[in-house]
């Protein structure tokens, strides 16, 4: 769904007229902002698998910092694969890392740890590998991608729909005071129950995440 065609339903749910740009008028635009808050809120509660990808970084002699592109600072990482060594990498602390790096003779190799080391200029999530590369490795990073803003007409959501629709028209209601006939706590318990339904739909895709399993 596009973000005009987002804007238009929550015009409408709102008895509002509907628009032929996102930035037509003042309310437009402000709906445009809780649409942003809506999926900002939606995207942030399960792990969509419209947002899953694979990654793929290829290392080069030496350097054991890389970015992941794209995935801002929201990105979560499932696994990490060192697809050339046939092997998954394994999480270890920063700590750890400034041991191996600072305090003791750092080794070359096949990668075989991570961790995370901040965000690059673009503002996309870093990892440290371990050993340093002794040259090229491709490594396959799962990863949950989260979306920018939306931000053009033409924009498209990759996550469920309704619950970003009814979760911005209950911010909206609520920044409003009135909507004729639903109040705003009955407009969040309807976006709340399309968001347990989404995720429930979900979730049966990836039964392995919502089990526990006792060891």
């Amino acid at each position: 769904m596009t973000y005009l065609t987002l804007v238009n339903n929550v015009l409408r749910r709102l008895r509002e007229d509907e628009v032929t740009t996102v930035a037509a008028n003042t309310y437009s635009k402000m709906v445009s902002d809780f649409i942003n808050d809506a999926k900002e809120l939606v995207e942030t509660a399960w792990d969509w698998s419209a947002l899953r990808e694979t990654l793929t970084i290829s290392t080069a002699a030496d350097d054991y910092t890389y970015s992941l592109t794209g995935s801002g600072d929201k990105g979560k990482v499932f696994r990490i694969i060192n697809d050339t060594s046939n092997c998954e990498l394994q999480y270890q602390t920063q700590a750890w890392f400034d041991n191996e790096f600072f305090v003791n003779n750092p080794t070359s190799g096949a990668p075989k740890y991570f961790t995370y080391n901040g965000v690059d200029a673009n503002g996309d999530t870093q990892i440290d590998v371990y050993p340093k590369p002794d040259g090229v490795y491709s490594l396959k990073v799962k990863i949950v991608n989260r979306n920018v803003a939306l931000a053009s007409d033409s924009d498209t959501l990759a996550i469920p729909s309704q619950p970003v629709i009814h979760m911005a028209v209950a911010l909206l209601a609520r920044e409003r005071g009135e909507t004729g006939g639903t109040s705003t706590p009955e407009y969040f318990a309807i976006a709340d129950r399309y968001l347990s339904d989404a995720i429930a739909m979900d979730a049966q895709k990836h039964p392995e995440e919502t089990i526990f399993y006792t060891p």
